[in-house]
């Protein structure tokens, strides 16, 4: 073979390749694909995986994702109903379910996300704008019980029943958002708040409110302990004013026995012999009226006389 036949035949081998290679493509399981001809689409979307065939050089393969897509919000500063501001940051899961319309709408995912951007941020930031601070940051709205401690909480008494809770506004930016990417090719399929966080003026307030609420708190626990403490004392006075009184009664049972019986033996003594009995009183007199200062006037009548005289 002459070498000119041979480079030609070499020429034209390699012309068949990349006209083939052109004119195949593979479709894997994660994509699906919109073909396009002078950048306009052509025919249905290919979402079957395998190998596919196009025309050459003239239509362009548009790979898109199949699979659960991410967005993710920035952290914004939002104001809620009663006028505070709080820093929210959000998260979202999106797919490409229908692919021709997706192309013809937004072309690729860059646009897509900056689509989401405006849609998902506009309508939390409705969301918020149109409930209290307390339903943002509570999860449920699950029966809210004012205790004791709680029952001088401003907020709480000013917002009254809490209707909704976070749960209940992340669905409802969900559905107000699902409204609004029907035409573009496009579902969201979660929506969720990823992190809550008050803002530095906020926070202070917050602070200083726990504080003052603790302090509140702490000062109804220490007048319920000077209660108690009043009580216990009471009726520990009680209890010892009436052990006192028990305890003299008894004594003076005991002493008016003791007086009963001592009055029967001095009777007995006196009956034995009433002037050794007398004589001993006498004494006894004297014992406790006279000391070393005393100066004793007598009478010849009297008792004392008469004892002292015969005891010469």
């Amino acid at each position: 073979m002459k070498p000119a036949t041979l480079i030609g035949l070499v020429v034209l081998i390699v012309v068949a390749l990349i006209v083939v290679n052109a004119s195949v493509y593979v479709v894997f399981e994660t994509e699906q694909v919109v073909l396009t001809q002078f950048g306009k689409p052509v025919g249905d979307p290919v979402v079957d995986p395998g190998l596919k065939f196009k025309i050459p050089f003239i239509q362009k393969v548009n790979r898109f994702d199949k699979r659960f897509l991410e967005w993710d919000g920035y952290p914004n500063q939002l104001p809620t109903k009663d006028k505070r501001f709080i820093s929210i940051d959000t998260y979202a899961r999106w797919q490409i379910t229908d692919p021709l319309l997706f192309f013809q709408r937004l072309r690729d995912e860059p646009r897509a996300q900056s689509r989401l951007d405006d849609i998902l941020d506009g309508e939390t930031r409705n969301t918020i704008a149109k409930h209290h601070l307390i339903e943002v940051v509570r999860t449920s709205n699950r029966e809210f019980t004012l205790t004791e401690e709680l029952g001088g909480d401003q907020d709480l008494q000013e917002v009254g029943k809490i209707e909704f809770g976070r749960d209940a506004l992340a669905e409802e930016v969900l559905q107000a958002a699902k409204g609004r990417v029907g035409d573009l090719g496009i579902e969201i399929l979660d929506f969720r708040f990823k992190r809550l966080n008050y803002v530095p003026e906020v926070q202070r307030e917050v602070d200083a409110r726990m504080i003052s609420e603790r302090q509140r708190i702490a000062e109804q626990f220490r007048s319920e302990g000077a209660g108690e403490s009043a009580r216990i004392n009471g009726e520990r006075e009680r209890d010892l004013k009436r052990i006192r009184s028990e305890a003299y009664r008894q004594a003076q049972e005991i002493k008016g026995r003791a007086d009963a019986e001592a009055a029967d033996i001095y009777a007995g003594a006196y009956k034995g012999d009433p002037e050794f009995y007398r004589f001993l009183k006498t004494m006894d007199a004297f014992k406790h009226t006279i000391d070393k200062e005393t100066i004793l006037l007598l009478g010849t009548d009297g008792e004392f006389l008469r004892y002292l005289e015969k005891s010469k």
